[in-house]
C-alpha cells in the first residue's frame, strides 16, 4: 500500500537527523572539560593524547577543552620567599644568613617549564641553588667583610649566579636580597670593637689634618702680611711722600669746604692745611 503521506515522510525524517546530530553536539559538550584563568595566572594545557601543548600558555579568562585534555594553573605574579641559610666563610667560621629571593616564572615558556619541573619548581630548583650559590659566594669573603664592607658586593655574586642557573630553566630571578648576618657574639664583638678603633683613629686623623690646614693658612697669612710690610716699606722714599702730599692737597683744595692752605708752610716743604674758618 503506497504512503499517503510522502512528504510529511521525508520532512520526518530530515528533522530526525537533525536532531540526532543535536543530541550527539550536546552529548559532547556536557563532558567539555572549562577552566576560568584569573588575574595574574597562566594555564597549561596537557592532552592525554598529545601531551603538553609547548606552543603556548592560556591567559585570563574563561577555556574549554576536551574531556582528555586538562589545564594546569600557575601563579605568575612577582613572588618573595625567605630562606635561612648556613654557610662557612673563607676562614670556617661558621655564619647564619637570612635570605630573600624575589621570583616569577618565565612567562614565554611556561609549557617548557611545566614539563622540566612543574608547580614544585622553586623547591625543587630555586631553593636548592640558593643554599649552593650562597656556599660558593660567601666562601670568597671573611666574615668581618660580610659584617660590614662587602655585603652588597656579595648579594650581586648571589644573584648573578643564581640567574645564569634559573635562566637556563625558564625562570626569572628578580632580585636575592641579605637581610641580615649572624655571627657568633664573640666575633661579632670583636667586629664591632675594631670597627670603633678604626672611626676613632680616622677621627683623629681628620682632626690633625684639619690643624695641620690652619696652620698653614695661618703662616700663608702672616707671610703675605710681612711680604706686604716689607714692599711698602721699600717704596716709601721722601720724593715719593712728597708727592703723595701735594696729591692730596689738590684735593682738599679744590673741595668746597673753607680752609687756608700756606705753601711750604709745613716741615719737608709740604704745604700746611688749616681749619675751616
Amino acid at each position: 500500500m503506497a504512503n499517503p503521506y510522502p512528504n510529511l515522510t521525508r520532512t520526518a525524517g530530515r528533522y530526525g537527523v537533525v536532531a540526532l546530530f543535536v543530541f550527539i553536539l550536546l552529548v559532547i559538550a556536557a563532558g567539555c572539560m572549562t577552566a576560568s584563568v584569573g588575574s595574574g595566572e597562566q594555564g597549561v594545557k596537557v592532552s592525554l593524547l598529545s601531551g603538553t601543548n609547548l606552543e603556548r600558555s592560556f591567559g585570563e579568562g574563561f577555556h574549554i577543552f576536551w574531556p582528555w585534555e586538562s589545564m594546569t594553573i600557575y601563579d605568575v605574579t612577582l613572588k618573595n620567599r625567605d630562606e635561612k641559610v648556613e654557610v662557612l666563610s673563607s676562614n670556617g667560621l661558621e655564619i647564619a644568613m637570612d635570605v630573600s629571593v624575589r621570583y616569577r616564572p618565565d612567562l614565554a615558556n611556561l609549557p617548557q617549564l611545566h614539563v622540566t619541573f612543574g608547580r614544585d619548581y622553586y623547591e625543587d630548583l630555586i631553593q636548592p641553588e640558593i643554599r649552593s650559590e650562597s656556599r660558593a659566594a660567601v666562601g670568597r669573603f671573611t666574615p668581618e667583610e660580610l659584617y660590614s664592607t662587602r655585603r652588597d658586593e656579595l648579594q650581586q655574586q648571589i644573584t648573578s649566579r643564581l640567574s645564569e642557573t634559573a635562566d637556563s630553566v625558564f625562570i626569572d630571578i628578580d632580585a636575592v636580597l641579605i637581610r641580615d648576618v649572624e655571627l657568633p657574639q664573640q666575633i661579632r664583638s670583636a667586629i664591632e670593637n675594631k670597627l670603633e678603633e678604626e672611626q676613632r683613629v680616622e677621627q683623629t686623623r681628620l682632626s690633625i689634618q684639619v690643624a695641620e690646614q690652619e696652620a698653614n693658612r695661618k703662616r700663608v697669612e702672616a707671610q703675605g702680611q710681612a711680604d706686604y710690610q716689607r714692599i711698602i716699606t721699600e717704596s716709601l722714599s721722601d720724593r715719593f711722600l712728597q708727592f703723595e702730599g701735594i696729591q692730596a692737597t689738590r684735593q682738599l683744595a679744590e673741595s668746597p669746604n673753607a680752609k687756608v692752605v700756606v705753601v711750604g708752610g709745613g716741615d719737608s716743604g709740604l704745604p700746611l692745611i688749616l681749619g675751616d674758618n
